[in-house]
């Protein structure tokens, strides 16, 4: 029996398995009635069924190597479901792929819901789109090029209050409150939608200091479970210039990235990454709680930005040129947009850092618009898909003094 036939013996085992009961579960990647949902949970039928199949007793060190030749085989959704499968099947399966699945960082693919919360790509962007539901007020980020094969990862809902605006971002779509233990983080704005600041539910880094916001009041009208707390790190900080006469200009806006330390960007800097959920034991993720290798996790944790002593870094959009035969203002964003507005943005590094002028032109965070309600969202290191999608929220949010 050749190598080959191996894995694919037991790519169809895990197959006809999750086909026998666990589509719900086993769902990043699967395609539900309206989308692509997050459920990255096994439950015991799957483990009861390979713990009696003939890879229950298999070798580690040929099961190791079957394991990566899957893992690099299954680069894209949805077929890399099988890697997430073989995470979840028990112990020794779901220990050796922690040592083989890499943070986006690294290996440029996002496989487990944590990897929404890790740097981005350093070579490359990771291109997504934002699907906009405006009676629902409503925003999907998917993984992808288009809808059809789009992978989804985040959900975001607008909650007008009396003084701000909140954008409640979730890994479920279809349960985007606070009390929900898929609730990742949100937006919030001022009243004039020219200031913002997303928090994260769980620490970005050691030493974060969570903020008292009126969620976290006991005043609320929103309450949250015993069983799951969820918290208000900020990570970041966005500021759109005035312009009121609109003379300077399309928009101008600073990001103050709490979270990340300047020297990030530059050559051989590092950016706090998470490793786990810190609610894993609450919700689905229980059973298969991904993280680093242990070096890795060592380097994470001795490299975690304390804020305190080190400058953060700041992100200002890339300025654009006046074209004066379209008569427009104009950015090069290499085919990924094609409608003109306001909203269209780049981030780049800002020359206040003191970076090289080679790491202040790369665009670290590209957003524009394609369609009616569908935009695309491209983002490389050193911020997070969260944190990307977080940033162009803001843009969506109605500015009275900035345009």
């Amino acid at each position: 029996m050749s190598f080959k036939s191996i894995i694919q013996d037991m790519r169809d085992e895990l197959g006809s398995i999750s086909r026998k009961g666990l589509e719900v579960k086993l769902g990043y990647g699967l395609r539900s009635t309206s989308r692509r949902t997050v459920h990255d949970a096994l439950g015991p039928p799957l483990v009861d069924a390979l713990s009696q199949s003939c890879w229950a007793n298999m070798p580690p060190e040929l099961l190791r190597d079957v394991l990566m030749r899957i893992e690099e085989a299954e680069s894209w959704w949805p077929q890399r479901k099988d890697v997430v499968a073989c995470a979840g099947v028990c112990r020794s399966w779901r220990d050796m792929m922690k040592e083989i699945v890499k943070t986006p960082e690294v290996s440029g693919k996002l496989t487990f819901p944590i990897s929404l919360k890790q740097p981005g790509p350093r070579d490359f962007p990771l291109q997504c789109f934002i699907r906009r539901n405006r009676s629902t007020q409503t925003y999907h980020l998917f993984l992808g090029l288009n809808e059809d094969d789009g992978k989804f990862l985040l959900a975001a809902r607008k909650c007008r209050r009396p003084t701000c605006t909140d954008y409640l971002i979730s890994l479920n779509a279809d349960d985007m409150s606070r009390t929900s233990a898929r609730y990742v983080g949100k937006l919030r704005s001022n009243f004039l939608g020219t200031k913002f600041t997303i928090y994260d539910a769980q620490p970005p880094h050691a030493g974060a200091m969570i903020s008292r916001s009126h969620s976290t009041r006991g005043g609320g009208s929103e309450q949250i479970s015993p069983k799951f707390l969820a918290g208000n790190y900020p990570v970041a900080h966005i500021a759109y210039e005035l312009n009121v006469s609109g003379s300077r200009g399309p928009r101008r806006m600073h990001c103050v990235m709490d979270s990340i330390p300047a020297s990030a960007i530059k050559p051989g800097g590092v950016a706090p990454t998470q490793i786990e959920f810190l609610h894993a034991s609450l919700d689905s993720f229980a059973s298969v709680p991904f993280f680093r290798s242990k070096s890795s996790r060592i380097e994470c944790l001795s490299g975690s930005f304390s804020g305190m002593n080190e400058e953060k870094l700041v992100l200002k959009n890339k300025n654009p040129r006046w074209h004066a035969q379209l008569q427009c203002w104009c950015l090069n964003f290499r085919g990924r947009v094609t409608v003109a507005s306001v909203k269209n943005f780049q981030l780049v590094a800002s020359d206040e850092i003191g970076s090289a002028g080679q790491e202040q032109e790369k665009v670290i965070l590209q957003f524009g618009k394609v369609g009616k309600d569908l935009f695309t969202m491209d983002y490389s290191y050193p911020i997070s898909a969260f944190q990307a999608f977080a940033i162009c929220l803001s843009s969506f949010d109605t500015k009275i003094a900035c345009e």
